[in-house]
């Protein structure tokens, strides 16, 4: 599908130079002098280089739709991650450098997307937030608000994030799988 150039938006993925990138970043220029553009950020899905390129509204690019297949995580072996496709229950194995810095988020029977480019695995989709137990923090302080003051806490996958203060070991809290943050505790 052929989009004009002024028209790339973040997440939007095209094929360029002959391979697959996701805009990252965009930004429309109206200079002084010349014709507007579209300053775009883009980041290679195959190999993680990024790459500033500027669109103008009468290039034209090809604007790549993946297919999305659900499959559960199942487990790692060595530094492979395995899932099983949820419809065809066809194993594929991954590697965790792959899936990037999220890879520590993946949990037993997780329910995750994993995105195709012809036939080709190239993304794997986490769910937004992840329920995760406290595995160590500092002990509840009695009468301290959770007023904006925050205490250091580490994860039982290892990750290290900020609680409020009346969070203590053992609670189960809902994570944002996105960049680690606290959102609320689990009520499971």
């Amino acid at each position: 599908m052929k989009m004009n150039g002024n028209e790339i938006k973040p997440g939007n993925i095209i094929k360029h130079q002959d391979t697959l990138w996701v805009a990252v970043k965009c930004s429309h220029v109206k200079p002084g002098k010349g014709g507007a553009f579209n300053q775009v950020e883009l980041k290679n899905l195959m190999d993680g280089r990024k790459l500033n390129e500027r669109f103008r509204a009468s290039e034209t690019v090809e604007r790549v739709r993946l297919e999305q297949k659900p499959h559960t995580y199942l487990y790692d072996e060595g530094d492979m991650a395995v899932f099983m496709n949820s419809e065809t229950y066809e194993q594929i194995m991954l590697e965790r450098d792959f899936i990037g810095e999220r890879a520590v988020y993946l949990n037993d029977g997780m329910e995750v997307n994993v995105e195709f480019y012809e036939e080709k695995a190239i993304g794997v989709s986490l769910p937004d937030q992840v329920t995760l137990e406290v595995a160590e923090t500092e002990p509840v302080v009695k009468g301290q608000t959770a007023a904006n003051s925050f205490k250091p806490a580490i994860l039982t996958n290892g990750v290290r994030t900020a609680v409020p203060p009346f969070v203590g070991t053992g609670e189960r809290l809902v994570i944002n799988t996105e960049d680690g943050s606290y959102v609320t505790r689990a009520s499971d």
